[in-house]
């Protein structure tokens, strides 16, 4: 067995090298989606965001006039110089809250329409997390539904979010996971929502019991939403276990978009029902912008 030639301790390069390669070797161990998901969520730079009400926090907010019953202690004297009137200078209310995510692992996610475009579970779990990261840069708590991942706040909790949302669920479509969330917490679920509607119902029903706000994300494939089918086609589940041959297949594009527009007016009606908002997203668009959107949709739902 040959030994290692010893390095030379006296020249500082070899352990300017030696350090390299440890830093390299760590950072390939990040998850790819991690990084990507960094990335997205850099690229984005809201910077730090508040409740945008009074309160306790480090932030200016405003200056309102003094009322009966503030301390003494509260006035701003040097705006207070600029006249006649004294001010009371407030601070940004500023609380973590906690947030509950649920990405849809399920196989019907992994479809994808062309090499060019990203799996649904790929664009998925890169919003998911990439909203996390943003939410937990803000200071807020953020989780996964079903008590699998507590509710944390911190980087720590960025690396854990990456390791769950790795998985998959070998089921065709994976069930909303609506136990353990806090009360009056936000919450995210992005799915295709596809699969069994009752399911959907429910998770949404005790959500709204328990006082929790939030989105719903619906990723789609572009193919989904147009149908560009056309003669002999044979269809399947992403597990095979559904399977639905025909010589025409542009002779079911009106009943299939009928049913895609019937599930989207259900989605629409049970959002409004429990004070949910809804979008959509298709893996051949910006990610970027799906974020900035779920973003600025969950922070709406906290109002």
């Amino acid at each position: 067995m040959t030994q290692p030639a010893a390095s030379d301790a006296s020249s500082p390069v070899a352990p300017a090298a030696d350090l390299r390669h440890r830093a390299e070797g760590e950072a390939s161990a990040l998850p790819p989606l991690l990084v990507d998901a960094q990335m997205l969520a850099g690229a984005v730079l809201l910077g730090e965001h508040g409740r945008r009400r009074a309160g306790t926090g480090d932030d200016f907010w405003q200056y309102r006039p003094l009322q009966q019953g503030d301390s003494r202690r509260m006035i701003d004297h040097r705006r207070s110089a600029r006249g006649d009137v004294q001010f009371v200078r407030e601070r940004e209310w500023q609380i973590a809250q906690t947030v509950h995510v649920w990405t849809d692992l399920g196989a019907s996610m992994r479809f994808s329409s062309s090499p060019a475009l990203p799996q649904k579970i790929d664009r998925a779990r890169l919003l998911a997390l990439a909203v996390s990261v943003l939410m937990l840069r803000g200071g807020e708590r953020v989780g996964l539904t079903g008590g699998r991942l507590p509710p944390r706040s911190g980087k720590a909790q960025i690396l854990r979010l990456a390791e769950m949302l790795s998985r998959e669920d070998d089921a065709d479509y994976a069930p909303p996971e609506h136990r353990a969330m806090v009360p009056h917490a936000r919450a995210l679920f992005i799915s295709d929502f596809l699969g069994p509607f009752d399911e959907l119902q429910l998770a949404l029903s005790k959500a709204a019991d328990r006082g929790v706000r939030g989105v719903l994300l619906q990723v789609l494939d572009p193919s989904e939403e147009s149908f560009p089918f056309a003669g002999r086609t044979r269809f399947h589940s992403m597990t095979g276990g559904l399977v639905h041959e025909t010589l025409k297949a542009s002779a079911l594009r009106d009943r299939y978009l009928d049913r895609m527009a019937e599930r989207r007016d259900a989605l629409e009606a049970l959002c409004r029902t429990a004070g949910w908002r809804l979008g959509l997203h298709h893996t051949g668009d910006s990610a970027q912008a799906a974020l900035m959107w779920l973003y600025h949709a969950l922070e709406r739902s906290s109002a």
